[in-house]
């Protein structure tokens, strides 16, 4: 049975330090690029299919952070992630995720925007989860990464494109060897086990197709 919130935060309080510093320890500090406002949101839609998308809310990249622009009405949240200066990462989370862990993540990217190192930035993170400012999902949570306008950027840096489509379920402190899944070998074919045994540890799915966000556009602003 997925484990409560209040067991989630106490075995959070006990996972190692280098084990909660490698939920953040990947991007880049500095100010991201602030794209045309119709061009983020349409890149934020594009995260999903638009049956989800539609009447998702999106929120763009600000000097300031994050800012709503356009309210939804299924619980939807999509943003387009900066981890990196450079990349590009469409992501739409379903109503528990969008509550919980998109909140986490543009926590980060914003403090990584105003100019916080690496290290900071995933320590205030933490900091602010265990305080309670955020909180992990109550269910396993899932979010799409489909937008074939991926500008992704691997771990050490290196430029990677749009990677391939796929889907992620959120389900903390999970582990490869629960799912039968034999470590990276697995991956990167149809699935595969991210930040295995964290608290944001999740369920890499391939799928498919890619979105388009051009053709997304054109359906909402």
């Amino acid at each position: 049975m997925f484990r409560s919130l209040a067991a989630l935060l106490a075995l959070t309080l006990v996972v190692p330090a280098p084990v909660a510093a490698q939920l953040f320890d990947s991007g880049d500090s500095g100010a991201r690029e602030l794209l045309p406002r119709a061009e983020e949101i349409a890149l934020a839609r594009s995260a999903a299919p638009p049956a989800v998308s539609e009447a998702a809310s999106v929120y763009v990249l600000t000097a300031d952070g994050y800012e709503l622009a356009a309210e939804g009405t299924n619980g939807v949240g999509c943003y387009v992630s900066r981890d990196w200066k450079f990349s590009i990462e469409p992501h739409c989370f379903d109503p528990e995720g969008a509550v919980t862990v998109m909140r986490i993540h543009m926590r980060r990217v914003e403090l990584l925007h105003a100019g916080m190192d690496v290290e900071e930035a995933g320590a205030t993170v933490m900091g602010e989860l265990l305080r309670g400012d955020y909180r992990l999902p109550r269910r396993p949570a899932m979010s799409w990464m489909q937008s074939s306008a991926q500008q992704l950027v691997a771990p050490n840096g290196q430029l990677v494109g749009a990677w391939k489509p796929h889907v992620m379920i959120y389900y903390p402190f999970l582990s490869a060897g629960e799912l039968g899944l034999d470590g990276e070998s697995a991956a990167p074919a149809s699935a595969l086990i991210s930040d295995g045994r964290t608290p944001l540890s999740t369920l890499v799915v391939v799928v498919p197709d890619f979105v388009d966000p051009v053709a997304t556009a054109a359906r909402r602003p």
